[in-house]
């Protein structure tokens, strides 16, 4: 029989013809002269050695991961330099499961790989990895490194630093600041073993298993637990996204609010959903922070009750028309006018040319009744097939609700999915020239997009125009985490486009009619302090309403541990300068892993 030793060294030569990523026992220690992994990382976010091959490159196995299509093992140099730049951890992709275990040295020859999670396209920073690896175990049952804690003394306050205007605004060629800034920190610690304790919820468990803490609790907290995004520059640098790499029927079902009580350690990942990740091997222990879902007041006799609620792509198929009665009877208490946005047709999201949805609403309509709501009716405009975005075939549309022994709607014939509504001057008033009607749906603003609908309702001898909007996504736009600083917002060009037909709009009416009732509401998929928000407001012909609230209550959305507006409904002068209105975003859905819509609904009262 071979020896040992020459039975390990038939079985490499084997493995590198056959397997590049198979793991081989040897017992010869890595080159003295080898490339560490420190000097791979460099203090870039680039590697130095990019495309190039390196040899022997020594380091402890910290975790493995073993599903997916990023299939490999992080290791991790016990032996680190003193610069504090420089990762000492780095990702080993293997594309099949890996043949080590944590605590093995190993050494891995292979090439050095910079992968951009969701492509060049993206924006997002690159993983630096080894690719294509020959592995060699030197030994096994070693201990792992100990991990960084992460945690607000040690994440800067600053989020990241400008890009290289000479780099098209790439932060790539930048020397890595990590006591300066949050994203040079996290970079600085990619692919090493890291630890937080006792972090609470900010974002809650989302259907991929993965959920969002802070290692900042006092950095803009809500009063209900999470963290409020507040403007540009606010970007929340305690976020951090938490994954496991256990079995996903194990991870936490989180709310915001809840703590994963103790530590919480792994490896520090990037991805293309939300940047620098934690890929927990082991998990804190959850702990309920108790949030409710919330409930307005129920509005007075006197009092007139608009809502808005983007119920998610609802069509006759789905499973949640009786949560979503329930939300509006109990938790909205029954608004008067409720504008419904991304409701589908009546086939959901075949695409056979169905645009009607009255089977869509009518089917919401008979689950409010039957939760102990009103009698709603309803009107809307079916969209021309295929042309208003959203899912394909969807046909997604805004619709009003509203209580007809609360209010009344103003019918005046001629909208239509392509002609445009008017303002027009009677007795003194403005007028729709057809109610329900859309608003310039030829204007290229609204390409591939929902168009505005106009309607006129009358309570208590008063008329209120409202106007319910579904604006463009923000689909495309680069992620806070982006390689680019700041960030492109490239879906707000649209934006700005639709918001100034719609301000243009308002000042028809209220050029007729100073002191006009109207509202403008929706999905306006911005944020109140936004470009979109502040061509929306115009002059003074709109304020958004949710400014009324303090800045910790701002929020309608919860995305990636920053929560923030997207839902708004403004006022004209008519409606802010009576300060008899009151506003509440009603957070039933977007703190709760179980939410039946993404978006929290909107309420307003006041006194026409």
């Amino acid at each position: 029989m071979p020896s040992r030793s020459s039975a390990r060294l038939a079985a490499l030569t084997v493995a590198a013809v056959c397997s590049a990523a198979s793991a081989v026992v040897l017992t010869t220690p890595a080159h003295a002269d080898s490339v560490r992994i420190h000097d791979i990382q460099g203090t870039t976010r680039i590697s130095p050695f990019a495309g190039q091959k390196v040899t022997d490159v020594p380091g402890i196995v910290t975790a493995t991961r073993t599903y997916g299509s990023s299939r490999g093992f992080w290791i991790q140099d016990p032996t680190p330099d003193d610069d504090p730049a420089t990762s000492e951890g780095v990702f080993v992709f293997t594309s099949s499961t890996p043949k080590v275990a944590v605590g093995d040295s190993v050494t891995v020859t292979g090439t050095v790989s910079e992968y951009v999670p969701g492509g060049a396209s993206s924006g997002n920073q690159s993983v630096t990895e080894i690719t294509k690896p020959v592995i060699t175990t030197v030994s096994t049952g070693n201990a792992v490194p100990a991990p960084v804690v992460v945690d607000e003394d040690s994440v800067p306050d600053a989020y990241a630093p400008t890009g290289d205007t000479a780099a098209a605004g790439s932060v790539n060629g930048l020397t890595l600041d990590p006591s300066a800034y949050a994203l040079d920190y996290y970079e600085s610690l990619e692919g090493m073993n890291v630890q937080v304790a006792d972090a609470r919820v900010i974002t809650a468990t989302d259907p991929y298993s993965e959920l969002w803490v802070t290692v900042k609790p006092h950095e803009h907290p809500s009063p209900r637990g999470g963290t409020v995004y507040g403007s540009y520059d606010s970007q929340n640098t305690g976020r951090l996204q938490i994954q496991s790499l256990g079995s996903t029927a194990d991870f936490p079902v989180a709310n915001v609010g809840d703590t994963l009580e103790g530590t919480t350690t792994g490896p520090l990942d990037f991805n293309q959903y939300g940047g620098y990740t934690l890929v927990a091997s082991k998990l804190g222990t959850l702990m309920s922070g108790g949030l409710e879902r919330e409930t307005t007041r129920k509005q007075s006799s006197r009092e007139l009750a608009v809502a808005t609620y983007n119920v998610e792509n609802l069509d006759p198929s789905d499973t949640t028309f009786d949560k979503h009665a329930s939300a509006i009877v109990n938790n909205l208490q029954s608004p008067d006018i409720v504008s419904l946005e991304e409701i589908q047709d009546d086939n959901g999201a075949e695409d056979d040319g169905t645009v009607d949805a009255s089977e869509t609403v009518n089917k919401l309509i008979d689950a409010i009744v039957a939760a102990g709501g009103p009698k709603y009716d309803w009107r809307a405009i079916d969209p021309v097939n295929d042309q208003d975005g959203g899912e394909p075939g969807g046909n997604i549309r805004q619709v009003f609700l509203f209580n007809p022994e609360r209010v009344s709607f103003v019918d005046r014939p001629g909208g239509d999915s392509t002609t445009a509504v008017g303002v027009t001057k009677v007795d003194g008033k403005a007028q729709l020239t057809a109610s329900p009607g859309r608003i310039d749906p030829a204007d290229a603003a609204w390409s591939n997009s929902r168009k505005p609908l106009a309607g006129e309702f009358v309570f208590r001898g008063k008329t209120v125009f409202v106007i319910a909007n579904h604006l463009n996504s923000k689909g495309g736009d680069q992620g806070l985490a982006a390689q680019y600083q700041p960030p492109v917002r490239s879906s707000e060009i649209q934006r700005h486009a639709q918001a100034t037909v719609v301000n243009a709009f308002v000042k028809d009416i209220l050029s007729v009619q100073k002191n006009a009732n109207v509202i403008a509401l929706g999905d306006m998929n911005d944020f109140e302090f936004s470009g979109t928000a502040k061509i929306l407001e115009g002059d003074g012909e709109l304020w958004s309403a949710i400014k009324s609230l303090p800045r910790s209550e701002r929020y309608t959305y919860d995305y990636q541990g920053n929560q923030q507006v997207l839902d708004q409904i403004l006022i004209s002068p008519a409606i802010r300068r009576g300060c008899d209105f009151e506003y509440d975003s009603v957070h039933i859905n977007s703190e709760f892993h179980d939410q039946i819509s993404d978006h929290d609904p909107q309420v307003l009262r006041f006194r026409p």
